[in-house]
């Protein structure tokens, strides 16, 4: 991501830390109906028995097709996570974020596939969104879930190392052929590739599967980008691995850096199965596991393209810092930031404001699509203390200091 006028954070030389309590830039682009809407609905998402039994509820009345529920998600929840149910439809939110200084991932938010209808009918959406993206200076990233593309089953098989079939060895090639397909497209189209992190017992088939496409096509430029969980114990060393393997096959790495999003699922099921938990056991083991990423892609920019894609106001800040004391170009390509769509807009646009590239992850598609995603989005940020408060701070303090 490049091309936004930059603006330099040195006062006298030094950096001047960014001020992620400026809720005026941060909501700028809300009017004050949306405004007060936000605040409704994190007040809501801030009760998590609330959010718990309405996720319940929510997906069996989705299964039994009940209109005023897909009413009710699309007034609320969907208005605030999702740009819209079609790319043309997220045109209007594309476009207010980019009047910001901010860019556009567009996430079809498809995952958990069973059919091979439903993988190919992801695969031509990605790549119509690839071919949306090219028209768009706004959206240089598209994201995607190769659970969308692939049998979770075959994934975990993979993973595991069990060994082929000859029918799981021609569906294996199949979903290479489906991401060759997807990569191919976006290399042509200039436009970059994120492959989303999932759970531990089918990752390693993810990195697999991602890793000969990023060999395949980073070899001028990043087209695509692994992600990296950060909140398990392994990544920081398997980061280190990766660039190392990048260097080794002479292509640039792309590494998406988040904390992670299964933790509860994943403690859950190393308890049941009986393993040693995947994931850190402190957050601040993840949070220095975490900063140790962003310094080494720091480090080594111009062979690692690297997504600072955290919430949290300190990675944020410590790579603002690092790029200001270290001089780094602030809008080279492989110096990215990102937020998910109606979060933590108070680390977005003022990044934004201060000349840094950053982008939101903008989900899209039907309500019945989106809503698996919804849900587990409300639950996570209900179950991460101080998430939803600290959005309901921010929102409160812009609805007081605009006097509504």
């Amino acid at each position: 991501m490049s091309g936004i006028d930059n603006t330099n954070t040195k006062v006298n030389g030094k950096f001047k830390e960014i001020d992620f309590s400026d809720t005026q830039t941060a909501f700028a682009h809300k009017s004050d109906k949306e405004l007060k809407n936000a605040q409704w609905l994190f007040r809501m998402m801030s009760q998590p028995a609330l959010v718990n039994v309405g996720s319940q509820l929510g997906l069996v009345a989705l299964k039994l097709r009940l209109p005023f529920v897909k009413t009710i998600v699309k007034n609320t929840i969907f208005e605030q996570f999702v740009g819209g149910r079609t790319l043309l439809e997220s045109q209007k939110a594309i476009d207010a974020l980019y009047k910001q200084k901010v860019y556009t991932m567009l996430d079809y938010s498809a995952e958990a596939k069973v059919t091979e209808e439903d993988y190919n009918k992801t695969m031509n959406e990605v790549i119509r969104a690839i071919e949306f993206a090219d028209n768009n200076d706004s959206t240089p990233i598209v994201v995607t879930k190769i659970t969308g593309m692939a049998r979770f089953e075959l994934l975990e098989d993979v993973s595991r190392s069990k060994p082929f079939t000859k029918e799981s060895r021609a569906e294996y090639k199949i979903v290479l052929k489906r991401l060759d397909s997807i990569c191919h497209v976006a290399r042509e189209r200039g436009v970059g590739i994120f492959f989303d992190g999932e759970e531990t017992w089918i990752q390693d088939a993810i990195d697999h599967l991602v890793n000969v496409m990023m060999r395949r096509y980073n070899r001028d430029k990043a087209v695509v980008y692994n992600t990296f969980q950060m909140y398990r114990k392994d990544r920081l060393s398997f980061l280190l691995h990766s660039f190392d393997q990048a260097k080794a096959h002479g292509y640039i790495l792309g590494a998406k850096l988040v904390r992670g999003a299964y933790m509860e699922k994943e403690r859950k099921r190393a308890e049941e199965m009986g393993y040693p938990s995947p994931i850190h056991d402190t957050k601040a083991a993840t949070d220095d596991a975490y900063n140790q990423a962003v310094r080494f892609c720091l480090d080594n920019y111009e062979r690692l393209a690297s997504c600072n894609a955290s919430h949290n106001a300190d990675s944020a800040q410590l790579q603002a810092r690092i790029i200001t004391e270290k001089n780094l170009p602030q809008n080279h390509p492989h110096l990215n930031f990102c937020q998910l769509y109606g979060m933590s807009d108070h680390l977005t646009f003022n990044l934004a404001s201060a000349g840094y590239n950053v982008a939101k992850y903008l989900p899209y598609g039907s309500v019945q699509e989106v809503t698996p995603y919804l849900i587990r989005r409300a639950q996570e940020n209900t179950a991460v203390a101080g998430d939803m408060g600290r959005e309901l701070k921010l929102i409160s303090d812009e609805v007081k200091r605009r006097k509504l």
